[in-house]
């Protein structure tokens, strides 16, 4: 079984070594050095999230991605996610074309719905339009994949006639759409042939089995190829488990803690549920090496992936400890996790 390993981050705002919060500034450069260090150990994708809260440095991550692309040879490089629904898909496939260019080929779009929602006002969207503004902006940029003008006409954007965009690619754009969850959202993805990429933020990785089924059965409903279905979770890795987990458990506290304040979520976030998650049925991937290599590989079979994301910054974790999980990462658990595939395991 052939997987593509790679990293994913928000463009979280980490700690310095004295404990107090680095600059955004600061933090985006840091974000260069880790896509650097991911690209040399031989990991395949670096992936950056758009937010648009104090929390994450990163709302560009166009710009930040060509900036990665002048120090980097390999790794693919590209987004996790876009929110199209707040974004003009013309202007998406521009800056991703070009990002295409720079690279030699190597940028790749997650595009998404988007799991916060203050893009919606910022740029003047109406969160009540959230469903029908993805709808139609997705199926407007997979005409725009085309790369032939294109005409078009939708509700929540002005029509196009003939319109052509450019610049042009070489061979193509990698295209995802990252998927929470939903059934809708599934065959959505499917019926356009786009890559299916899960977001599994909690819960038993298994529980998505259905889902890359019900991904297969729609594909071949609408007569498409095949297409890649990745996981996109979060996790840490240091030399023990117990390092791993003293060290990454403070700070997504910190984070979920404050996210379940703002939703309204009951309860609040502590280590029994944090243990449980890091465990053979949670959607954390966070422990020695070993222990996460067999959880990838474990999730892999289970839902016969194509790729796996690890969402390696997880609120204030200082710089250093991030550079040391990609390390381990690339040296470490991304060849075990291939021993284990291919011993059948």
């Amino acid at each position: 079984m052939d997987i593509e390993l790679g990293l994913d981050t928000f463009g979280d705002v980490t700690r310095g070594p004295g404990g107090s919060r680095l600059s955004d500034a600061e933090t985006i450069r840091n974000i260069v050095a880790q896509a650097k260090l991911a690209d040399e150990v031989g990991l395949q994708f670096f992936g950056i999230g758009e937010h648009h809260r104090h929390e994450f440095a990163v709302s560009s991550p166009e710009v930040v991605l060509g900036a990665i692309a002048s120090v980097t040879k390999d790794i693919r490089l590209g987004t996790a996610v876009t929110v199209l629904s707040s974004d003009d898909p013309v202007r998406v496939y521009e800056r991703f074309a070009t990002l295409d260019a720079v690279s030699q080929g190597r940028a790749e779009v997650i595009l998404g719905r988007g799991s916060f929602t203050e893009s919606f006002p910022l740029f003047g969207y109406e969160l009540r339009d959230y469903e029908a503004l993805f709808e139609e902006k997705l199926d407007l940029f997979v005409q725009l994949m085309g790369e032939r003008p294109v005409s078009w006409r939708g509700t929540m954007r002005a029509g196009l006639q003939e319109a052509d965009v450019f610049p042009k690619t070489e061979r193509g754009l990698t295209a995802w759409v990252g998927v929470g969850g939903s059934p809708e959202s599934v065959v959505r993805t499917a019926r356009h042939g786009l890559g299916l990429m899960l977001a599994i933020i909690g819960g038993a990785p298994a529980r998505f089995r259905p889902y890359v089924d019900l991904f297969h059965r729609s594909l071949a409903s609408f007569e498409r190829p095949t297409a890649p279905v990745g996981v996109h979770s979060p996790g840490h890795i240091a030399e023990t488990d117990e390092q791993a987990w003293d060290e990454l458990y403070p700070d997504m506290a910190e984070l979920r803690e404050k996210i379940g304040r703002e939703r309204g979520w009951a309860g609040g976030y502590n280590r029994l549920q944090f243990q449980n998650e890091v465990g053979p049925e949670g959607a954390v991937f966070a422990g020695s090496p070993e222990r996460v290599a067999q959880k990838i590989a474990d999730t892999v079979r289970t839902l016969s992936l194509t790729r796996f994301d690890l969402k390696f910054a997880n609120g204030g974790l200082e710089h250093e400890k991030l550079m040391k999980s990609i390390e381990l990462y690339g040296t470490v658990v991304a060849p075990r996790v291939r021993e284990l595939l291919a011993d059948g395991a």
